[in-house]
């Protein structure tokens, strides 16, 4: 336990001295800021800069809150997943190209604390992120748009934040396997393409990790099927739970890689 506090302390302070832990929250926030204000503003943007005739009539539909959100969690599921992909794909495998990681190696420290300490600390950057994001979102929605259920906003973060901390167990466990490149690519392969699989093909199976970005928006207007919802939710923590597995297994594996 010890051990593990002490690499949890070394990585948080990695992550402040690279600004990971400012820049990722504010790309979050950001998003969580643009989607209700430009849905609100739309019309006026495109009167602004759309170059359209004088006489020209066009309508818009009016969104409602819940679909405000559930935009913004959209523009998570692409570029929140590219930032949290790109941003920590080299979270041990680049230790092991440049060398740092043979300081750890060498001390008598489990890699079992090496790999949570990381997974730790990119968990709790990525969750405080995407809640910061989620909170601005949905103030703002409430502000211009209406309000939207505070037990049901809850239920859709909690589902969400399962979702986001399997993401990053993928992108941990896949930087203990491999270079830094492979490991963004594999990590964007399972987190994006198997997401557009499912939107394809999921109507043939209904519990998935990739099921509970779905599942998290149903909150949002009424509520996800119980059996399928909490089945998703216990698939996903095995999931995890083996990717851990996996990672710690993969991090063991390839200490002799490490460039010295």
């Amino acid at each position: 336990m010890k051990n593990l506090i002490v690499l949890f302390q070394k990585e948080w302070r990695e992550n402040t001295r690279n600004f990971k832990i400012l820049w990722i929250p504010l790309v979050f926030i950001f998003f969580g800021l643009s989607e209700p204000l430009t849905s609100y503003y739309l019309p006026q943007i495109l009167e602004a800069v759309g170059n359209l005739p004088e006489d020209a009539v066009f309508s818009l539909p009016e969104f409602t809150a819940a679909q405000v959100i559930m935009a913004t969690m959209g523009q998570y599921q692409f570029f929140g997943m590219l930032v949290l992909v790109l941003g920590f794909a080299g979270t041990i495998s680049r230790e092991r190209k440049n060398g740092t990681g043979t300081l750890i190696y060498v001390r008598p420290i489990s890699y079992l604390s090496y790999f949570l300490s990381k997974w730790k600390v990119i968990g709790t950057i990525a969750l405080v992120s995407v809640w910061l994001g989620l909170l601005t979102t949905w103030y703002y929605t409430e502000l211009l748009f209406g309000k939207v259920d505070t037990a049901d906003f809850f239920a859709f973060a909690g589902t969400y934040s399962v979702w986001i901390l399997f993401v990053v167990t993928i992108v941990v466990a896949m930087s203990a396997w491999l270079p830094t490149g492979a490991a963004a690519t594999v990590s964007l392969l399972l987190v994006l393409l198997v997401q557009i699989v499912d939107s394809l093909l999921g109507a043939y199976w209904t519990i998935s990790p990739w099921k509970l970005a779905i599942y998290a928006t149903q909150w949002l207007t009424g509520s996800p099927d119980a059996t399928n919802f909490w089945w998703s939710i216990v698939v996903t923590l095995i999931a995890i739970v083996g990717l851990v597995v996996f990672g710690v297994w993969m991090s063991k594996r390839n200490a002799s890689k490490t460039k010295i």
